[in-house]
């Protein structure tokens, strides 16, 4: 049994999506980030840089104690080599995923994190960072509809961690300012996740 401490957010989103997708059992931890719930003691023991998602895995593959994980990449990749599954064992395929997956970590979604907060939450406008993150958030979307021209999934011909890492961040594309008719081939990519029942029951998840 997976534990998944959660927060319908676009990291949330990823671990709902893996689950969903492999059917590995779990129990959703609601966390309460309005109210500030990810600074609790409790909560920082398992992820001590206050944010989610979670996990605790009360069955690891090595029998030994529960074994916690935080940052969302780190749990799909843990995940996936936990289940065998949506992360190839073909050694090129398999460089090709954890690259896009860690492109998704370290710039997809932090910089169009920042978008998110200067158009949206910011207390007062601030034209120079607005500009530059749109201005990123637009090359962003670029490199991935020239990746995604190439191939029918981030990482080639199957669907992987990395798309999972990335979707949640694109199905926000309204939020940054991004008309996916600009980006075909993201589009298509897009239509075709969503479309998956999988897709569909982790993000039913939120409304509940």
């Amino acid at each position: 049994m997976i534990d998944l401490y959660y927060a319908p957010t676009p990291n949330g989103h990823k671990i709902t999506l893996f689950l969903e997708e492999t059917g590995l059992p779990y129990q959703i931890h609601p966390i309460n980030i309005s109210a500030n719930e990810q600074f609790s003691p409790a909560f920082l023991a398992i992820s001590p840089n206050n944010k989610i998602p979670a996990i605790v895995d009360r069955d690891p593959a090595d029998g030994g104690e529960p074994l916690s994980l935080f940052e969302s990449g780190a749990i799909l990749l843990y995940l996936a080599e936990k289940s065998g599954l949506l992360l190839s064992k073909d050694l090129r395929e398999r460089q090709s995923t954890l690259q896009w997956l860690f492109w998704q970590a370290a710039g997809f979604g932090p910089m169009l994190g920042q978008n998110h907060h200067f158009n949206h939450f910011a207390p007062k406008p601030v034209p120079y960072a607005i500009e530059r993150y749109q201005v990123e958030t637009a090359r962003l979307y670029g490199v991935l509809n020239r990746q995604l021209q190439q191939h029918p999934y981030l990482a080639g011909e199957h669907y992987s961690i990395a798309d999972i890492a990335t979707y949640p961040w694109a199905a926000s594309h309204q939020r940054q300012r991004i008309d996916l008719a600009d980006y075909p081939a993201v589009r298509r990519w897009f239509d075709l996740i969503k479309s998956r029942p999988a897709v569909e029951r982790a993000y039913r998840l939120a409304t509940r």
